[in-house]
């Protein structure tokens, strides 16, 4: 996908998976793993951590426009996000996109979050995904408290043409990987929403995998210029 100006409306579908960096691309079919690459950095909770297993099928560009019935902004790109009741305020967000063979661009780090490409920016019409580690090299990363992140509360997004989108959290759920609801997640929506992804449930070392995918729920409820 290219990065127009134009909105898209995008209709995802999400195979669950193990925590492997791996996409396999065929045809109008990607499949995306991002995965976190250490063990947790503490025993206690179902902390989240970064694995998820995304494909796209083709997508279906639509004419919104700023302003539109949905409140829909045009695209730009996301530079921050803050998280308040999570502790969250993340430095430049990057784009995650994929290696000319295929293979899904992680964060280096366990404090960076990246925004996929392809998949609505913040505030425009769709689901915006946004996905970061749990933990990486025993560092709690920037999704280690997703799970905590009670209903109601805020997400804020700073985008790269000035202006501020707030979010507003409707529901985190936790789900085994192997019943994934991918349309839930991924399916078309009627407004502006994101979904923040990560891994979360119980570590099995052996594996270096989690059991379950965490996934918080966000409508956009207000954007501001400046």
């Amino acid at each position: 996908m290219t990065n127009s100006t134009a909105p898209v409306r995008r209709r995802w579908q999400l195979v669950a998976a193990a925590c492997a960096a791996v996409v396999v691309l065929v045809s109008v079919l990607v499949t995306v793993l991002l995965t976190g690459q250490s063990e947790p950095a503490t025993t206690a909770g179902p902390a989240a951590t970064t694995s998820v297993a995304t494909s796209t099928t083709e997508q279906t560009a639509i004419g919104a426009t700023a302003g539109g019935d949905s409140g829909e902004l045009p695209r730009a790109r996301p530079a921050t996000m803050e998280i308040p009741a999570i502790g969250v305020s993340t430095g430049a967000i990057i784009d995650l996109g994929l290696e000319p063979d295929g293979a899904l661009e992680v964060p280096g780090d366990a404090v960076t979050a990246g925004w996929f490409t392809e998949s609505p920016t913040p505030g425009e019409l769709g689901p915006s995904i946004i996905a970061g580690h749990v933990d990486y090299r025993k560092v709690p990363g920037v999704f280690f408290r997703l799970h905590e992140l009670p209903v109601g509360e805020k997400v804020v997004v700073h985008r790269e043409d000035g202006t501020t989108v707030e979010f507003t959290v409707d529901r985190v759920e936790r789900y085994p990987k192997a019943e994934f609801p991918t349309e839930e997640v991924y399916g078309n929506t009627d407004a502006p929403e994101l979904r923040l992804i990560t891994c979360g449930g119980v570590f099995d070392s052996s594996s270096g995998e989690y059991a379950d995918n965490v996934v918080a729920y966000a409508t956009m409820t207000g954007s501001s210029q400046g």
